[in-house]
């Protein structure tokens, strides 16, 4: 959803002189196993569009590779810039992606609903045989892969929310969303000072919050990887080389908190997860994109990325990243992040 017309700080209705506020996901319908909303799962049968740049995107791919849902659900990945015609798909050949024949997302959404006002964001789930959109929920689209999309499943997929654990998952989440995966905007695109210091405040409350209940514990909630682990990952991936700076999230780096710098790396290296990060499209997409924070448009070169792989000394904390299941396979052929793109 990142650099989406409701995410813009410049000329937009929500933005002026109030605080920011993401809008709601207005197509919310579900696909189910049995197909309650008239979208049942089926294999094949839908597309997954993502930008690597945007966090709640990467939260769904993350979601698709540790799942195994790569042959159902096919990927498209849409350019990390995009212009007023909404995201496009000029990564493919001649400017249109290959299933769904259609050049920017917009096509997908005009399908479901003509003229629809809103914005065009991403993570989109399109229906191929109708090239309609089905939904752009993306805090309920990972938690229907993990629920109902079960039967599609790799052999020895890890259970990202387990039923015993729902109830302690859903608090936390809530609480890394509203103070992390959301602060962060919330202090990048306020336009008073005093809105953005109560969001700075909150980012880092919660962040020194979750350090304290990371040094004991490899993961944040149960002793295995889950869907609250995925939400924080896609936000500290980001923060020292976006929100640090870009958003000016600068009471410290991440890299200078020793418990959230290793336990983001140790996620980073476990399969599935850091094979989906692309740091080119991340740090083009904010500060290209973001003209009303950057103006200027120049991308910086920095951090140095080559501390992602360093040891990170976590396993000692125990834990099990998969629970009693097995890590995923190779990335795809054809959906590598790209040689220079990451550490």
């Amino acid at each position: 959803m990142s650099g989406t017309p409701q995410d813009q700080p410049d000329g937009n209705s929500e933005y002026g002189r109030r605080p920011f506020k993401r809008s709601k996901s207005h197509f919310a319908d579900r696909i189910t196993a049995d197909g309650r909303d008239g979208w049942p799962v089926e294999a094949g049968r839908y597309r997954l569009v993502v930008s690597r740049a945007c966090p709640w995107a990467s939260r769904a791919l993350a979601s698709r590779r540790l799942l195994g849902l790569e042959d159902a659900l096919s990927l498209a990945v849409v350019d990390p810039l995009q212009d007023d015609r909404s995201w496009r798909f000029t990564l493919d050949p001649d400017g249109r992606d290959p299933v769904l024949g259609i050049r920017f997302l917009h096509e997908a959404y005009d399908k479901r609903e003509s003229e629809y006002p809103g914005g065009v964001s991403v993570p989109a789930i399109v229906d191929i045989p109708s090239g309609q959109l089905v939904t752009n929920d993306f805090q309920q689209m990972t938690l229907d892969f993990a629920t109902e999309w079960t039967a599609l499943h790799r052999e020895g997929a890890p259970d990202l929310y387990p039923e015993p654990l729902r109830e302690e998952l859903d608090e936390v989440m809530e609480g890394v969303f509203r103070d992390v995966n959301n602060g962060v905007y919330r202090a990048g695109f306020a336009t008073t000072q005093y809105d953005y210091e109560q969001a700075y405040e909150d980012v880092f409350r919660r962040l020194d919050t979750l350090s304290s209940r990371l040094r004991d514990q490899r993961y944040l909630v149960g002793d295995t990887l889950t869907e609250a682990d995925i939400r924080l990952f896609t936000t500290l991936v980001r923060f020292d080389a976006v929100y640090h700076g870009h958003f000016k999230c600068n009471r410290n780096k991440l890299t200078e908190d020793p418990v959230l710098w290793a336990y983001v790396r140790d996620l980073y290296q476990t399969p599935g997860i850091g094979d989906t990060v692309d740091f080119d499209h991340i740090k083009r997409h904010y500060y290209e994109v973001h003209t009303g924070v950057n103006p200027t448009q120049i991308v910086p070169a920095g951090p140095d990325l080559s501390g992602w792989l360093t040891p990170h000394g976590r396993e000692s904390l125990g834990g099990r990243p998969f629970g009693d299941g097995t890590p995923p396979g190779p990335v795809p052929a054809g959906e590598e992040v790209p040689g220079g793109h990451r550490p």
